[in-house]
Formats: C-alpha cells, structure tokens, sequence
C-alpha cells in the first residue's frame, strides 16, 4: 500500500502569514493612504469634508517651486548625508583591511570592533545632549580647548553658525555609524573564499593590490546594501537634528523628515501638505535606489549574458541555415 506524502508547503505560507498581514497593515497601507492624501486638502485637527482637489498635484507644485523651506530642507537633507557618508564608508573601509589582514594579525579585535561600535547603540538623545554641552557657549569644553591652545581669543558660538552647526550634525551621523558600517564589511570580507587571497599571496600579491583587486570586488553586494541603506537612512534623517539643533540655526540643519513632521504636527496640521513632501522624498528614494543599483550592477554577469544570448542566436541560425 502507498503511503500517501506530506505536504510541507503550506507551513510556509502558514509561517510567514504573520509578516505579511504586518506588512500590508503597518506598511502598504499607510503609504497608499499617505499616497492618496497627497491629491486632497486633508488638514486640521477638526474634521471637515476631505475631497480631491480640482488640479490633483497642486500640494506637489506648491512644494516644489513655492515653498522655500522644503526646497532648503532637500539641500540640507542632501548636504549633511553626503558630508557624513563620504568620511564614513573610507574609514570603514580602512578599517576594515585592518581588521581583517592576516598578515598584521591584529590582537584584541572583538574589543576594538564594541568601541567602534558603541556609538551607534548610543540614544539620539544622550548624543544631543553630550554634543551640546560639548560645544556649549561660552564655557564648553571645546571652547575652552581652543582657547587654551590660542586658536581663538574669544569663545566661539559653534552652534549658532550655519557652517560648524552644520559640520557638527554630519560628524554627529558619521560617529553614530561607521562603526555599524564597518561591522558589516568586515562580515563580507569573512565571507569571501579564502583560497581567493591565498591565490594572490602565492602570486605576490601586496596587501594593497590584494585589497583593490580582490576584497572590493568581491564587497559589491554588501557596498550596494550599505549604500541604498545609508542613502535611505540619510533621507530620512530625523533625530540628531531635531534634538540637537531643532533645525537651526536659520533652518541650515532643517532635513525633509524634520519638515514634514512640522507640516503634518506643528502650525495648521497641513496632513495633504507632509503627505505631498512624503511622496516626493519617496519617489526621489526610489530614483537615487534605481541608479545605484544600475551603476553597481555587475557588467561581467552582463556580458556574459548577452554573449551567451548572441551564441544561441548564432546556433539558431545557423540550424535554419543547414535545413
């Protein structure tokens, strides 16, 4: 008699069941609702009759070229994450060849590795306050270093100026994370083949070349994941700069997170107005995604692709030919 088999298929769906219900409900939802409130005159806290406007992309427009905050939050938004990424991917990366080079066999790692990385288990709030009383004016401890060592002859007020307020906030992102970052180059790095660099050592190959010929190609998918993660993460960049500086001074630390919780919870709760802004800097996420992800795609897999499509033409052809 034949025993009839298991299906275990069904566990699958049944196990992942709970994720998808908390995607559509917490996640799909509400950007379709944030999406649709975009097109309405949705604001206020007192209900009143919502409908669709006579030009739907009127919010939009009146962002894009009327509102001088939202345009300055976008550069800002723009300027702080590339000033913090730039110094953060180079160091973890440097950091990274350190770490992991056998030859230099670094001792103590795993404790290097948690200082590097405590920062960024660090609360937002606990960073704002330290950086505060740090650069605080007229007593702070960097004032009275820069004093003491005769670079100014009065106490400079950091905070205050758009130019290091604005410098501060980007080291302040760039601290929190490059510890992050460079814990996961350094588990990409552990997952390349080791005979890869054992090759190149019998080659005599030198750490540098090793390094730029070897471990950075191999890193593509995971400097692709810490790049559309940082940029995501940049765009929406939130609570350094609304508790450290509330956005000031003049509005230089100002990022488009901070400018819609402000149009959305702050003033005449202008929903359709943050919901527009919402859309806008979800579509701008969704270009900035796509070109990265051309820009790093892997030509090599490509070429082989389209040389192997050319090779199946060419048989093809050349079989119509002989019948």
């Amino acid at each position: 008699m034949r025993r009839k088999g298991v299906n275990y298929s069904k566990f699958g769906y049944i196990f992942t069941l709970p994720f998808v219900l908390a995607f559509l409900i917490f996640s799909l939802y509400p950007i379709l609702y944030t999406a649709v409130i975009g097109f309405t005159n949705m604001q206020g806290l007192i209900p009143k009759p919502v409908h669709i406007l006579d030009n739907p992309f009127q919010n939009f427009k009146d962002l894009l070229f009327d509102n001088v905050s939202f345009r300055k939050s976008l550069i800002n938004t723009g300027l702080l994450w590339i000033v913090n990424f730039i110094p953060q991917i180079v160091l973890a990366l440097l950091l990274t060849a350190w770490f992991t080079n056998k030859r230099l066999n670094i001792k103590g790692q795993g404790a290097f590795k948690v200082l590097l990385y405590m920062p960024n288990i660090i609360t937002a709030g606990t960073i704002a306050v330290l950086f505060s009383s740090l650069f605080a004016y007229p007593m702070g401890p960097v004032n009275s270093i820069f004093e003491m060592l005769g670079w100014s002859d009065a106490p400079i007020f950091f905070l205050q100026d758009k130019t290091t307020a604005r410098g501060i906030v980007a080291f302040i992102q760039f601290w929190m994370w490059y510890g992050n970052t460079m814990i996961v180059l350094v588990a990409g790095v552990m997952g390349i083949n080791p005979a890869l660099f054992e090759s190149a050592a019998i080659d005599g190959a030198n750490g540098f070349q090793t390094f730029f010929r070897i471990t950075l190609p191999s890193l593509r998918t995971i400097l692709l994941f810490t790049l559309i993660t940082s940029m995501v993460g940049g765009l929406t960049m939130f609570d350094i700069p609304q508790l450290f500086l509330a956005g000031g001074p003049d509005d230089s630390t100002l990022t488009t997170s901070m400018f819609i919780y402000g149009q959305a919870f702050k003033g005449s709760y202008m929903y359709n107005r943050a919901a527009a802004a919402s859309m806008i800097m979800f579509v701008i996420a969704a270009i900035l995604s796509g070109l990265v992800f051309y820009l790093m795609r892997d030509r090599d897999a490509g070429r082989m692709k389209k040389a192997e499509k050319n090779y199946k033409k060419s048989a093809k052809a050349a079989a119509v030919r002989e019948v």
